[in-house]
This record gives C-alpha cells, sequence and structure tokens, in this order.
C-alpha cells in the first residue's frame, strides 16, 4: 500500500499484534516515532520495533497528539459498525494526515462460507446466520463513506494463495483453523469439533480441489483504502 507523504506527527500501527509490520514501517518512515497499539497486552508484550505502545480498544482509542499517519493490516475486518469506526479514525488525525487500512473480505468465499452453512446445519440450536451481514465492505462503500473527507483511493485484489499439503485436514482447514474458526470451534465439545471439522473438510475438497503435489489454491480477496486528509 503507498501514501503521500504525511506531515509531522507520529505513525501509528493499530492493531499492531506482536509488531509484524514495524520494520517496514520503520522502513518507511525512518524518521518518525512508531507507536505500536493493540488489545492484547500478550502481543504487545512480544512487539518490538516501536518507540511506543499503548494498550487500547481500538474501537475507543484516543491518541495523545493528532497522528500523521493511521495504519492498520488485517486487523479491522474485527471490529462492528464500520461506518462509525472509520469516521472515528479519520477524526483523530492531523490536518493532511493519512489513514491506510487494508482487511481481507473473505467472508463470503467458500473458504468461510461453508463455516457458517455447516454449523448452522449441524448445530442450529447455536448457530444461526440469517441475518449474516460480510463485516467488510465492498472497496466503493468506503470510497463513498470517506470521499467528502478528503482524498480517497481504493480498491480490490484477488490473489492465489498456494496451501501446502496438511496431513489430516484439508490445506484450506488448516488456513482457517486459527483465525477464523476459533468461534466455531469455541461453542463446540471435542466430539463435535471433530463432526464439525470432518464436514468442512468434505465440502473444501470439492471447492479447492488438491493439485498434483497435494497443495491447493485458494483465491483470497483483500480491500484497501487510503484516506488523506486536506492540510
Amino acid at each position: 500500500m503507498q501514501t503521500g507523504t504525511p506531515p509531522a506527527g507520529d505513525i501509528i500501527d493499530l492493531g499492531c499484534g506482536d509488531g509484524a509490520m514495524a520494520a517496514a514501517l520503520r522502513a518507511r518512515f525512518p524518521k518518525r516515532r512508531l507507536v505500536g497499539v493493540d488489545a492484547s497486552p500478550a502481543m504487545l508484550a512480544q512487539a518490538r520495533g516501536y518507540d511506543a505502545t499503548a494498550e487500547a480498544d481500538i474501537a475507543q482509542w484516543q491518541p495523545d497528539t493528532r497522528p500523521a499517519l493511521i495504519f492498520s493490516n488485517a486487523v479491522l475486518q474485527w471490529l462492528p459498525d464500520h461506518a462509525q469506526l472509520m469516521l472515528h479514525l479519520a477524526g483523530l488525525l492531523a490536518p493532511g494526515g493519512i489513514l491506510a487500512v487494508q482487511m481481507p473480505r473473505q467472508s463470503l468465499a467458500p473458504s468461510h462460507r461453508f463455516m457458517r452453512d455447516i454449523a448452522a446445519a449441524l448445530f442450529p440450536d447455536r448457530f444461526d446466520f440469517s441475518g449474516y451481514e460480510p463485516p467488510v465492505w465492498p472497496a466503493q462503500t468506503y470510497w463513498r463513506l470517506l470521499a467528502p473527507l478528503g482524498t480517497v483511493e481504493a480498491w480490490q485484489t484477488d490473489y492465489m494463495h498456494r496451501l501446502d499439503p496438511a496431513d489430516g485436514a484439508h490445506p484450506v482447514r488448516r488456513f482457517t483453523e486459527s483465525t477464523a474458526m476459533r468461534p466455531f470451534l469455541a461453542q463446540l465439545t471435542a466430539e463435535e469439533a471433530d463432526h464439525f471439522r470432518a464436514a468442512y473438510d468434505e465440502a473444501l475438497a470439492h471447492a479447492y480441489p488438491a493439485e498434483a503435489d497435494g497443495a491447493v489454491l485458494m483465491p483470497f480477496r483483500r480491500v484497501f483504502f487510503t484516506l488523506t486528509l486536506p492540510v
């Protein structure tokens, strides 16, 4: 994601986790104060490469001074009410400041849709997705929301994610079980979880057939946008 030159002020890595993006941000903005913000103290304890860190709920976070850049990579999809959230973040920026966001938009793909379908079919007493709305909008929706505030660039990218063979599981299940699958498994007993995984693996085998070497290709979509405020 390319951005212009931000004004004076801090560079914020919002939802920084264990600091995976710190080195890239430091290389891009070597003379700026780099601050990592995350809700998890365990993640912040592992984070390196920041001048400062802050433990905070992203939706409620308030910086001490108006930042030059708020950067968020693959985090905001976990938060609700994107209209309020994005306007809130934009309102924290310094004049001329930049909001730069990347989020996966995979919830309607088979990799994620199958989890909802199977959970609702097998355990209707615990899962009801009849009113489900994707957590991440199309790129043009973010553009329309933010364009009145400044200059917006918004786009989405589909790419092929190659997943290596996995012992005892479909490769896509190995990819999702540590993230998107966790809320489902949290509501199941060990026996129910095994039943759920087996049904999910079977469905995935049809949607993502194995290549000759046992790997699979999973199309993956990501949404990007930047907002640059007027000076």
